[in-house]
């Protein structure tokens, strides 16, 4: 059984297939999510797959793909608005594969970190508790889940979450999403 048929498409791509547990996406052409710091655009024209969630939780996907392009990237997402968010996942940056981190209130940051992702593939969670977002993926050395980043995003009854996948420099970014869920959080502990 799958989840994405409880979900939504903001943007939705030209191509999107469900097999089981596998969503694969085919991106449309300069798609993205960034606002305004250090390039000076804005965009909200990436793919993103949603369901409302209320409450605190963790959304985990597998994502894999043939990252080859400059900012490449797929992973899950929450929003608030078009100008309050988080996406978080894999980018192709500086001709390999990243694990980066955009929050965006108003304006976007960027945080990146070189990881190993064996054939573009890395499991991935977010986790809510209250207003804070903990960022992790899943280390394929040691099979443990590492932090990537504590952000934050205003408290609110609900927010959007789900997967999402960009590619501003071309299209047919072909991403495959696999046993994506939205559960009850993993427990606060950071250590």
């Amino acid at each position: 059984m799958n989840n994405y048929d409880k979900l939504s498409w903001l943007n939705p791509p030209p191509h999107a297939r469900v097999e089981g547990d596998e969503l694969t996406v085919r991106t449309g052409g300069q798609t993205d999510f960034w606002r305004g710091t250090f390039y000076g655009f804005w965009h909200d024209s990436g793919h993103f797959m949603w369901q409302a969630v209320s409450g605190d939780f963790t959304a985990e996907v597998t994502i894999s793909g043939k990252f080859q392009e400059l900012y490449d990237q797929a992973g899950l997402m929450i929003r608030l608005s078009e100008n309050c968010w988080v996406k978080a996942g894999i980018e192709y940056t500086d001709g390999a594969m990243h694990f980066s981190v955009v929050v965006t209130n108003d304006n976007s940051d960027w945080s990146q970190m070189p990881i190993r992702a064996d054939g573009g593939s890395i499991r991935l969670r977010l986790t809510r508790h209250a207003e804070a977002i903990r960022i992790q993926y899943l280390d394929q050395n040691d099979n443990q889940w590492k932090a990537a980043r504590l952000a934050h995003i205003p408290k609110t009854d609900k927010i959007d979450v789900g997967i999402m996948c960009c590619s501003p420099q071309r299209e047919g970014l072909e991403i495959t999403f696999k046993d994506f869920t939205i559960k009850k959080p993993v427990a606060r502990d950071l250590h």
